[in-house]
């Protein structure tokens, strides 16, 4: 699978991932999600739905102190990244 630059599950950039991405079943780092989304080969939150993730994004972005204005703009393409392309 093709290496990323964004987490595929909630966008974050790999470089912001301290730990430097999720990790496989096997113990390998994920090169598609990052470690606050993806652990020992699972979603950390399975049930978690598209809309949710993007209201997640929006108040980590917040925390960070990003105006509540922008956040819209930088979740607009979380419904393009692949684990969100995947049937449910």
């Amino acid at each position: 699978m093709k290496p990323y630059k964004n987490c595929q599950s909630c966008g974050m950039p790999f470089s912001k991932d301290v730990e430097g991405g999720g990790t496989e079943k096997n113990g390998n780092k994920s090169v598609v999600y990052c470690s606050h989304c993806y652990q020992n080969g699972t979603f950390t939150s399975p049930d978690m739905t598209m809309n949710e993730m993007k209201e997640k994004v929006k108040g980590k972005l917040m925390e960070f102190g990003i105006p509540k204005v922008f956040t819209g703009f930088f979740t607009r393409n979380i419904n393009k990244l692949e684990r969100w392309k995947m049937p449910r």
